[in-house]
């Protein structure tokens, strides 16, 4: 190009041959003088570099998702826990108060004041959101599994009156799961876990709904129709979550999932292995609702008698008391028992307070409710 341009100025060189080597060799050496003023910069300021490179991931050029973004900066550390998820689920998710309240076993108006708590505290934040550092997303990585796990879960057994199943919200939390996995921010066992989970759960999606939109009890569901491409990446996931030490309530839950979708029935799932994990999970994230499905899966490995000795001496708090998880609970195990009145009364009750129609319709057909 040099010569083209050089020769059609000045006319072709006695030696073009000559002409092309000398200019071939000063622009070889000019290359390398600029490469060697390049290395000797690249030396001087390798760390000053290396500070701005992990700034600039952080500030989101690897983090790409505007939503994932402010997951974080809704988890700010002045904010208490429970207005993160309120807030974020809120604002950010989609959610009515109504649907945020059942998720967090509390009431509507626990919800308006932790809403307002973190209104004001995000409304009193000077420095935007790009200059979170490294040690900020850590520490609130914590809170966006949170909300992501609560996302799914709304979408896997929605609390919405009209719809038994948000399918675009569990695709939601998975991509946003799987876009926090990829990124060195939330790259970590617990987060392979969250995602292996939700990808086992998203599964049996398809088989969790009648043609009418009612939902299906495991036993009715249809194991062919399981997606396997979701159970592949789940497995994958979760052998990923397996690296290191680190052990946490999505490890056992996904575990759980996994001992369901490898079952071919109902029958031969390893129901020990499922109160082992539930076990496991009252370990690492204590709770009565853990303590409820312990219950159950050990009711259908030992027999219900066994299932309800899980539960005594265990005094449910106000907010699970009265609700229909408790109560379909012991209607379940109590009339597996043969204690018909008692198992009648607990599940009519649990049918009453049904937070919507398809949840209701799945409790008659579980406890044989009738009239």
């Amino acid at each position: 190009m040099s010569a083209l341009e050089s020769w059609t100025l000045a006319g072709v060189p006695e030696s073009p041959s000559a002409w092309l080597f000398r200019a071939a060799k000063n622009k070889l050496l000019d290359d390398l003088r600029a490469r060697s003023r390049q290395r000797r910069i690249l030396d001087q300021q390798t760390e000053a570099l290396t500070q701005a490179e992990t700034l600039e991931a952080f500030a989101g050029e690897e983090m790409p998702d505007d939503l994932l973004r402010m997951l974080f900066v809704c988890c700010d550390e002045g904010i208490p826990p429970e207005s993160q998820l309120v807030f974020a689920l809120k604002v950010l998710c989609g959610f009515d108060v109504r649907e945020i309240a059942l998720r967090l076993f509390t009431s509507e108006a626990n919800v308006y004041k932790r809403l307002s708590r973190a209104r004001v505290r995000l409304q009193s934040l000077v420095r935007p959101h790009e200059d979170l550092t490294s040690a900020e997303y850590a520490s609130r990585l914590p809170s966006v599994r949170r909300i992501l796990y609560l996302m799914f879960t709304e979408g896997y057994l929605s609390s919405h009156a009209e719809t038994a199943i948000r399918r675009e919200l569990c695709a939601e939390a998975i991509r946003l799961t799987t876009l926090l996995a990829q990124h060195t921010v939330g790259e970590s066992p617990q987060t392979s876990a969250l995602l292996a989970l939700m990808y086992l759960h998203s599964a049996r999606l398809a088989s969790r709904q009648d043609e009418m939109g009612g939902l299906l009890l495991l036993a009715e569901q249809d194991r062919g129709s399981w997606d396997q491409d979701d159970i592949a990446s789940g497995l994958s996931w979760l052998a990923k979550s397996a690296a290191g030490d680190d052990f946490s309530r999505y490890h056992a839950e996904a575990a759980i999932a996994a001992e369901h979708c490898l079952a071919p029935s109902l029958r031969e799932t390893n129901w020990e292995k499922v109160a082992e994990c539930y076990a496991m999970l009252e370990r690492v994230a204590p709770s009565p609702l853990h303590r409820l499905n312990r219950a159950l899966a050990v009711a259908e490995h030992q027999g219900p008698s066994a299932g309800l000795a899980v539960l005594d001496g265990l005094q449910p708090p106000s907010w699970l008391a009265g609700s229909y998880l408790w109560l379909a609970v012991l209607a379940d195990l109590n009339g597996r028992c043969g204690k018909v009145q008692l198992a009648r009364r607990y599940g009519e009750l649990a049918c009453q307070v049904a937070p919507t129609a398809a949840i209701k319709q799945a409790l008659v057909r579980r406890l044989h409710i009738t009239g």
